[in-house]
């Protein structure tokens, strides 16, 4: 959800792969600007700006490139989807839960966003006016309200080494 701490997650694991791959993260606000521009926040608009995501991972995946999406995901099929087109193509995929509480994503918003999405001010916010559908099986969960980036990053990379994904370091 908002707030999670997927950016910050995934710049930290970034930063950590960087000289063992190339790495390129595909940022949620970043790739509605210049990706999925015009898209709204309808579950529909949702579901294909996830569509996009996946298929330029699987493009620079195929090129060897070590792919990080940091998206609002809120819908299970919409991941599954993703994944199940990236396992027939032969790559690899590793969901990561970037989980937080609902009182910790509102302390941390400094845009507001939830304040006005709890007062009914903006329409379709995810985990507030639209649903959040939790991974059922994430291959790593980090509880971001109460463990330290760096420990989440450990456990990523771990993840990423028992898959053979990573050297040891």
């Amino acid at each position: 959800m908002s707030g999670a701490g997927k950016s910050t997650l995934s710049q930290a694991v970034r930063r950590r792969l960087e000289g063992q791959h190339s790495v390129e993260v595909l940022d949620g606000d970043e790739v509605r600007t210049f990706l999925s521009r015009g898209l709204g926040f309808t579950r529909p608009d949702r579901e294909e700006n996830i569509r996009r995501i996946g298929y330029v991972a699987r493009v620079l995946a195929r090129h060897d490139v070590a792919v990080i999406s940091a998206a609002i995901s809120p819908y299970r099929e919409s991941r599954n989807e993703v994944r199940r087109l990236a396992t027939e193509a032969g790559l690899p995929f590793i969901e990561v839960y970037a989980q937080a509480s609902l009182d910790t994503l509102v302390h941390r918003d400094v845009k507001g966003l939830y304040k006005k999405a709890l007062a009914g001010e903006i329409p379709h916010f995810t985990g507030i006016s639209d649903p959040y559908e939790a991974p059922e099986s994430p291959e790593v969960t980090v509880r971001t309200d109460s463990e330290t980036v760096e420990a989440g990053v450990e456990r990523i990379l771990a993840a990423l080494r028992e898959r053979g994904l990573t050297a040891q370091r």
